[in-house]
């Protein structure tokens, strides 16, 4: 691809072209936990195990994030990332669960499913999908 373009373009070309792409997002951990706290331990709990102080009130209980990961060990980052923006809704409380996308709403990037496939989302959902995979026990 870069030969492509320096061959059409020449390097002002390619240097136009790095210019204009967005720059990668590294995973923030850290704002991911604060993202966390603040959105989604009332029902998942501080632990993040299911048993946050609403989760009583809850006719379908909030699951474990802690167990997140599959025997075969895989994060399932394009399901966690589908339930949090709503692209999967999950019945939660007799309804959809509370849709957080529009809360997390900031600059698009891209995170990679461990198949390597890119998904588009928001900064701030790749930040807490970070931290959730941090949790994982497995």
């Amino acid at each position: 691809m870069i030969g492509l373009v320096t061959k059409h373009f020449g390097l002002a070309g390619l240097a136009a072209c790095a210019l204009l792409a967005p720059p990668a997002h590294a995973q923030d951990v850290e704002r991911g936990e604060g993202l966390y706290f603040h959105h989604c331990a009332a029902c998942h709990g501080r632990e993040a195990t299911g048993h946050g102080p609403m989760a009583g009130v809850l006719i379908i209980q909030p699951v474990d994030l802690t167990a997140l990961t599959g025997e075969d060990g895989v994060f399932p980052t394009e399901r966690v990332v589908k339930r949090i923006d709503g692209r999967d809704p999950l019945v939660s409380h007799g309804s959809p669960m509370p849709v957080y996308g529009p809360y997390f709403e900031g600059r698009d990037t891209a995170i990679k499913t461990p198949a390597g496939q890119p998904i588009l989302t928001s900064e701030p959902i790749v930040d807490l999908v970070a931290y959730l995979q941090t949790l994982q026990r497995n």
